[in-house]
């Protein structure tokens, strides 16, 4: 399992590069909408929805998709407004982590938060991630991001295994630490350290830096819980089968799920 993990580490990381380095902008939204479309169709997975509300989820995502791509100019207008507006939303779903409980099922309301959950997540994360990339020198700015996710995922598993104690989320995800948290945030800020120098160049200081790292660390942290709420609720152990050893979308990129539109709003706001 671990072999298998490791190989298609190596196989998602330099497409992943490519992706972010060597796509124009258009092929860059095109990439991500059809990533993001097939992330659609594991929430629906995850948020037990039947064949026909997943066709309607993926079918009404697409369209979004659609709109927003056509409109992008008028949206880039007003970017920083729908960033905030993204970071309240995920804000008002971190609450549904503090209201789960043990014995929680698969209800109607269950299956109708997960639909609009699965819209609101999917496309604010498409919308800042798009919008990064088309910022002066993007491509640096969305490999910063990518490196504290990383970064985070890592330090936190690490860190977890070798020093865990207190549990973070133990109704939700028990494997999860405070110590793995502040490994997760660590390791974090030591590779935003290690990439600074691009991004110093671009009007930021080490302290703003710091604080776009801390601030998305944490979201990415509250986006990974938020999907395996989901998870354990429908008893799933993996959300889809894409990547062999990684899960699917959902478990793979969960954690940029919450920290895109964090780390663009704090981004945007110090490079104003």
């Amino acid at each position: 399992m671990l072999q298998t993990r490791v190989l298609t580490a190596l196989v998602i990381f330099p497409v992943t590069l490519a992706v972010v380095f060597l796509s124009p902008p258009l092929v860059f939204k095109g990439i991500v909408a059809i990533l993001l479309l097939g992330g659609c169709r594991e929430f629906a997975r995850i948020s037990d929805l039947s064949a026909r509300g997943t066709a309607a989820l993926v079918f009404l995502q697409a369209l979004v998709f659609a709109a927003m791509f056509i409109a992008w100019e008028s949206l880039d207008e007003v970017a920083l407004p729908l960033l905030t507006l993204g970071c309240l939303a995920w804000l008002a779903l971190f609450l549904r982590l503090s209201a789960y409980q043990r014995d929680a099922r698969p209800d109607i309301r269950f299956r109708r938060m997960g639909f609009a959950s699965a819209l609101i997540s999917l496309s604010f994360c498409w919308f800042a991630l798009c919008w990064l990339q088309d910022r002066p020198q993007g491509d640096v700015v969305v490999f910063m991001l990518l490196l504290i996710i990383w970064a985070s995922d890592t330090g936190a598993y690490f860190s977890g295994r070798q020093f865990g104690r207190r549990k973070l989320a133990p109704v939700i995800s028990p494997n999860k630490t405070w110590e793995g948290v502040y490994g997760g945030v660590a390791l974090a800020l030591l590779a935003a350290w290690l990439w600074s120098g691009p991004i110093m160049d671009m009007g930021l200081t080490l302290p703003s830096i710091a604080t776009i790292t801390i601030i998305t660390a944490m979201a990415s942290i509250g986006g990974d819980l938020f999907i395996s709420l989901h998870k354990r609720t429908v008893k799933l152990a993996d959300a889809g089968k894409l990547f062999p050893g990684h899960g699917g979308v959902l478990d793979r990129y969960d954690s940029l799920l919450a920290g895109v539109p964090f780390f663009a709003l704090a981004y945007g706001l110090m490079t104003v």
